[in-house]
Order: structure tokens, then sequence, then C-alpha cells
């Protein structure tokens, strides 16, 4: 495999090159500056602030913490994540499930892995999931959840608009994002399935499992994530083993 760099355009980030955070409970690694670890010239992408691929031990988790002006969208991949915040929202996370919290004004949230759920006789599993950020366009509003399954519209193989704050998304979104010019979709591909990515001057392409080829830039794996400015739509054709897709559109960027 090749290392990170720039293809025909195509800013290619590879899962070995990600900053990495290895406790007790968590295995986490970051595309962009997070925590402890700290790049000047790796902080985000378009308006994406975050994008952390993790893996929590059972019966561990993020404790209590807070976050404000943030829009947190966290798409699990494997187990389930037991979600709880300051405004009285509750629920367990699974894969198909969207969910997004505004922090807003200010929220405190937890997060733990949910196998301590589970029928003591099955074993303990991590959950995997990725968790990222964006910038709201509105600062300072009331905290707000939203969830939603789209199992179904996923295993139709195409890209799916997963959370849009975009206005010509108004009746394909899943749920909603604070920020107008931001949009994140989702594919499970099938063996030699393909998308097109959307076309837009910021497109964040991850590869959560599986393994894709892009157009013009090649081979990308599992963890592998490609940063496209001036995306045209380029098509994204899953491997052999098929291959699940996270993609962000974007039609600005932080200053």
């Amino acid at each position: 495999m090749s290392r990170s760099g720039t293809v025909d355009g195509v800013l290619v980030r590879r899962a070995d090159d990600r900053m990495h955070t290895e406790i007790d409970w968590l295995d986490s690694r970051h595309s962009f500056s997070f925590g402890a670890h700290y790049d000047p010239d790796d902080t985000h992408f378009g308006l994406l602030l975050v994008s952390n691929d993790d893996r929590v031990k059972a019966g561990s988790g993020f404790e209590t913490h807070p976050h404000r002006d943030t829009e947190i969208v966290t798409w699990v991949l494997a187990g389930s994540l037991v979600h709880q915040d300051s405004t009285g929202h509750s629920g367990v996370i699974h894969p198909g499930l969207a969910q997004r919290m505004s922090a807003g004004s200010g929220i405190l949230h937890s997060e733990k892995n949910d196998a301590f759920r589970a029928d003591p006789a099955t074993p303990a599993t991590d959950v995997h999931f990725v968790q990222m950020w964006v910038a709201p366009d509105t600062s300072g509003v009331t905290p707000g959840y939203e969830q939603l399954d789209i199992t179904a519209e996923l295993d139709e193989g195409g890209l799916v608009v997963v959370a849009s704050g975009v206005p010509r998304h108004v009746d394909q979104r899943a749920i909603s994002l604070r920020q107008k010019d931001a949009a994140l979709h989702a594919a499970r591909l099938l063996p030699a399935g393909t998308v097109r990515l959307p076309a837009a001057p910021y497109v964040h392409l991850f590869v959560a499992r599986g393994t894709v080829e892009v157009e013009g830039a090649g081979r990308l794996a599992d963890g592998d994530a490609a940063r496209i400015t001036a995306s045209d739509g380029r098509r994204v054709t899953a491997g052999a083993d098929g291959a699940e897709i996270l993609v962000w559109e974007m039609h600005s960027a932080l200053r």
C-alpha cells in the first residue's frame, strides 16, 4: 500500500498515518488533530473538525463530559453504544442508526459500550464507531438530539443522505444538521458496487470497512481517507468484499 500523498488532485491519507490514542479501554485513530495530538497543518478539512475511528471495550466508555457549539454525528459499525445527555435524551446506537447531537450553548453527555447489557454467556465485544464533528453555522443555539434507523435505505446499496443542513436535501436527509453547508452520506456497497461522490468544493471520503477504487486516485482500504477539493463527482467502486463508506459534502470551509 502506498503512503499518504496527493494523487490526481486528491489528498489521500492512509490509515496507518493517522494520529493514535491507545489506553486500556480505548483504541482511537484520529483523522485530524485531536486532544494531545496536534499538528497545526492538520486541524480540519472544509467544515469537518473531527473524524475519530474509535473502538471501546465492553463496560467502558466516555464518562460525562461537556461540548459546546459543535454538530456531532456518531456512526456505529459494530456493537452498540449507550448515549445519555443533560437534556434528558438517552438511547442505544447500533449499526444503521444515524445519530446527531447539537452541542449548541452547552451540553453534557456520556457514551459507553453497551456490551455489559448482553447475556453473560455471550462474549463481550468492542463497540466500533466513527464520531465526526462539524462546525455549526450559528453559535449558542439550544442543544438538541436526533436519531433515525436508516438500515432499509442503506440496504439498497446507494449513497444515502445521513445528516444534512443543505437546503436541497430537505426531502432526502435522515436527520438534520445545524450547518447549511454540510451533509454526511453513507453507503454499504456490494462487491463491485459503484456510487458517485457529490460535486462540492470540499468532499471527505472515509473508508469505514472494505476496499474501494476511487476514480483517478487509486485504491483505498479500511481506515483510509481522501480529501477532495473541487469535487466533480468521481466514481467510487467497491472491491471484492464490498465496502462501507462515509462521505462529507461541504460547500464552505473554516477560515
